[in-house]
């Protein structure tokens, strides 16, 4: 019945350990409280870096093994993330299971915040998608393991303005890759998802005369694009289909697949949606094969995580955002890498965070 991994892996129950060799995980916390109606899991990837941080999603899953799914790939995820951009973190993710609009609540969270005190700092969590820091804030009434709160409370607040920063540092060391100068004046770029992230990219982008380009199921937000940014509102199918520049994904993710690659007709994919393609070595190989720059996610849009961390350290905006603008350097060092090892971006990043991984397990292999 069961199977498990965080590409490809197919979840089910009695192969969990099995699954877990392949993927590689430490921990995974299974939690449920009947009375606030919690269903929650919470993955640890690695924590040779540090305490895995990684925040906490809020989604309404069609069955539990994409649930348990969705925190493998996302908890790997935050790992290299936090390696290639030199955090001393490692990387960990939650899913909560329901409808963040009906079903979350005060108790709810706090339940879950008792949950993660359990893990005694192994775990530290933020907000992510369908949660937000003032969820972070009743979570903090249970366990200080918990990152992203407002700033009235010491925090970063709202990540998402930094997360899109370092988005568009990336795009623009990708159109450096590309075309041999960094600008984007005149470009064209299509941004599918204009949630926190995707909106403040669209306003860079504009402000650097780029032709934009947007898709969301969020009416307003569309509206609102338009009305500031003059952008073209087009479908999710539609935008698959234009001839640009530049496509950056910001919704969720394998968006990079087998039905959807053939359909791409531009030169650079380079935005902020976790885990874009569906199967790291075949998807990112045929973007390889065909030519297009791709910027791997986890390094992309580690704005976020970089304003988390800098929390530990009594939080100022401005040394967060100059260490995102760092992923721009970062990428293209990564791209350099991918050519001298004949690898697609995504493998070359993952050796990238791999190396540090395992030169830190040196470090630490004594007290």
């Amino acid at each position: 019945m069961a199977e498990i991994q965080t590409q490809n892996v197919p979840v089910t129950t009695f192969d969990l350990f099995a699954g877990l060799e392949t993927t590689q995980h430490e921990q995974i916390v299974f939690c449920q409280d009947h009375a606030t109606g919690l269903k929650a899991i919470i993955a640890v990837h690695n924590t040779v870096l540090g305490p895995g941080l990684g925040g906490t999603r809020m989604w309404y899953y069609a069955h539990e093994k994409d649930a348990v799914r969705d925190a493998l790939r996302l908890s790997r995820g935050m790992t290299y993330k936090a390696s290639v951009a030199g955090l001393n973190l490692g990387g960990a993710k939650a899913v909560i299971i329901g409808d963040p609009k009906t079903q979350k609540s005060e108790a709810l969270m706090r339940k879950f915040g008792r949950f993660v005190e359990n893990l005694n700092g192994k775990y530290i969590t933020a907000e992510d998608v369908g949660t937000t820091t003032r969820d972070m804030e009743y979570v903090n009434m249970e366990t200080d393991h918990v990152v992203g709160l407002p700033e009235s409370m010491g925090g970063g607040g709202d990540p998402s303005p930094v997360t899109a920063y370092g988005v568009y540092m990336g795009i623009k060391s990708s159109a450096k890759q590309a075309y041999g100068n960094d600008s984007l004046s005149g470009k064209s770029v299509a941004v599918m998802g204009i949630g926190k992230v995707g909106m403040h990219l669209c306003e860079y982008l504009h402000k650097e005369g780029v032709k934009l380009y947007v898709a969301d199921i969020n009416e307003g937000a569309l509206k609102y694009a338009a009305d500031h940014f003059g952008a073209t509102v087009v479908s999710n199918d539609d935008m698959l289909n234009l001839e640009v520049d530049i496509f950056a994904p910001c919704a969720l993710g394998a968006i990079l697949n087998d039905n959807t690659l053939p359909k791409l007709k531009c030169q650079i994919i380079a935005g902020a949606a976790n885990n874009q393609l569906e199967d790291e070595n075949i998807h990112g190989n045929i973007l390889r094969e065909k030519g297009i720059i791709y910027a791997p996610d986890f390094v992309i849009n580690a704005g976020g995580l970089i304003n988390v961390y800098s929390e530990y350290n009594g939080y100022v905006r401005e040394q967060a955002m100059a260490q995102t603008e760092n992923i721009y350097n970062t990428i293209l060092d990564i791209y350099k890498m991918a050519d001298v090892h004949n690898l697609n971006n995504q493998q070359a990043a993952i050796k990238h965070a791999e190396k540090r991984i395992h030169d830190m397990m040196l470090v630490h292999s004594t007290y």
